[in-house]
């Protein structure tokens, strides 16, 4: 955590855009630091995550890209996919969020594709707080990820790319 709470402003933003791509989600968490432990960290995420304004949860969609499959997977699941994927963007006007933590790789195209089909079925407001729950969990991880790099990364820097935009 201490490498984490060290890094300048704009860095830790950049890095926690990456977690989340809302501006402001990802301001919010960096101008909150210092966290005294990674449970701290993890809870600021989710109540910034519940204080996500339509806009700003439009935002880090936008930044989300769908989940694929590895390129040695078959074709038909590739098709399969894709088509799915094509159906919910088409229905929704964002990119399809899920959160595979804890699933093994061979089980996320079949967990992927029978949560399509799912949430194709919900209302829009009914989806998109689910998807907001989803991109609460995907942060979750994804700043795990970050912190546990961070840790082990040689100086102060996390080992992401820098772009001030």
């Amino acid at each position: 955590m201490g490498r984490f709470n060290a890094w300048p402003q704009d860095l830790a933003e950049t890095a926690l855009l990456e977690c989340c791509g809302s501006r402001r989600w990802a301001q919010r968490m960096a101008a909150h630091r210092p966290y005294p432990d990674l449970d701290t960290l993890l809870a600021a995420s989710d109540e910034a995550g519940y204080d996500l304004a339509p806009a700003d949860l439009s935002e880090a969609l936008a930044a989300e890209s769908a989940p694929c499959l590895h390129h040695d997977a078959p074709r038909a699941a590739h098709l399969a996919l894709r088509a799915a994927h094509a159906a919910y963007e088409s229905r929704f006007g964002h990119a399809f969020v899920i959160c595979l933590d804890g699933l093994r790789p061979s089980q996320h195209v079949d967990q992927v594709l029978a949560a399509i089909r799912t949430r194709l079925a919900h209302e829009p407001d009914e989806e998109r707080a689910l998807t907001a729950e989803e991109m609460r969990r995907l942060a979750r991880g994804r700043i795990v990820e970050l912190v546990t790099e961070a840790g082990l990364a040689p100086g102060p820097f996390p080992p992401v790319a820098y772009d001030p935009r």
